[in-house]
Formats: structure tokens, C-alpha cells, sequence
């Protein structure tokens, strides 16, 4: 598939009241994904494990502000 027929079939996918905001929404989003895809094909992807200590890091220093009482 072509990435003009990707794009027209993800449009065709929409509501038909679907807003200019919601068409470049949703082929931003599959632009993003096949990128992402491709990405992993030349093996530029993350580990998985690394992805899960950075989330797990991540997760820590979120329940810590929480109990300083900021918002988030």
C-alpha cells in the first residue's frame, strides 16, 4: 500500500462528522506508527528491559511528588 492509500483509508475509517482536527489526528498517528515500525526494522528500537527500568524510575519520582503533595 501506498502511503497516499494508508492516509485515504484511515480517513475512510473516520466518522463522517469527523472534524479537520480529527483527520489530522488520525494520520499523524499512523504516520507515527509506521515510522516507529520502520525504526524497529534498522533495529534502532529500546530494549524492553531498558523501557521497563526507565518506566519503573519513571513511576518512583511520579509517587513522589504526590506525597509532597503536588498535582500530577
Amino acid at each position: 500500500m501506498t502511503t497516499k492509500e494508508i492516509a485515504i483509508k484511515s480517513i475512510h475509517e473516520l466518522p463522517e462528522d469527523a472534524a479537520w482536527g480529527d483527520i489530522r489526528g488520525s494520520i499523524d498517528f499512523v504516520a507515527c506508527v509506521r515510522r516507529g515500525l520502520r525504526e524497529l526494522d534498522e533495529g534502532k528500537g529500546i530494549p524492553r528491559e531498558k523501557v521497563r527500568e526507565e518506566f519503573s524510575e519513571w513511576l518512583s519520582s511520579r509517587s513522589g511528588l504526590h506525597r509532597r503533595g503536588y498535582p500530577g
